[in-house]
């Protein structure tokens, strides 16, 4: 009795579980993301402005064929939107597989460039080396690949997109108010045309006048 008493009170025995401590939430943006996104978008704004500072150049008579340039062009776009849109993914905490894909293909373009500045003559147009080109130019993705890869930033990643936060429409809550206020604005506006002087010099007199002094 006394055994089948034991073991009904070690069936009814409570168990210790040592529970995993959940992780701590990032509230603050690391400055690992900050830093990458940052590059991101300096990197889009500088691929623009090459675009833009190139394209007269490039359009003169004769110079570059039509179907290069609109080539040119689209791939240009195209890069300019996935360093854009990979830093923003990293800041909503999407993930950094677009940030990683981009750099990654940046990196294998800057080797290609530089075995093909080796190869083939090659105008340089900077006092610079052409291996001190190239570390240049790779230290851009490299940074946004060490970035994106620091502990903070995988942390920050880990946690997901982080929720839209819905705030209401403010013409919807003060409709009332949004109506005066364009009624205000559209009176002032028909007040300003009507009464506003025109000047003796900018009047024209009328057609038939013309023809009468004729």
């Amino acid at each position: 009795m006394a055994i089948s008493v034991l073991e009904v009170g070690d069936g009814f025995a409570l168990r210790h579980v040592r529970l995993s401590a959940a992780p701590t939430a990032v509230r603050r943006l690391p400055v690992a993301i900050v830093g990458a996104a940052t590059v991101g978008v300096l990197e889009a704004v500088a691929l623009l402005a090459v675009a833009l500072g190139s394209l007269d150049g490039a359009l003169s008579p004769g110079a570059t064929p039509g179907w290069l340039i609109a080539g040119g062009l689209v791939v240009l776009a195209a890069w300019v939107v996935l360093c854009a849109g990979s830093a923003a993914a990293l800041v909503d905490g999407s993930g950094r597989s677009l940030l990683t894909a981009v750099s990654c293909a940046e990196t294998a373009l800057v080797a290609f460039l530089l075995v093909l500045a080796t190869v083939t003559p090659f105008a340089n147009p900077t006092p610079l080396s052409v291996p001190a080109l190239g570390l240049l130019a790779l230290a851009v993705p490299v940074g946004k690949l060490l970035l994106a890869g620091a502990p903070s930033a995988r942390a920050w990643l880990a946690q997901g997109p982080r929720a839209r936060v819905r705030r209401p429409d403010a013409v919807q809550a003060h409709r009332g108010l949004a109506t005066a206020t364009l009624g205000v604005i559209g009176l002032a506006l028909f007040a300003v045309a009507l009464l506003a002087p025109v000047p003796s010099g900018d009047v024209q007199e009328p057609a038939s006048a013309v023809f009468a002094q004729d």
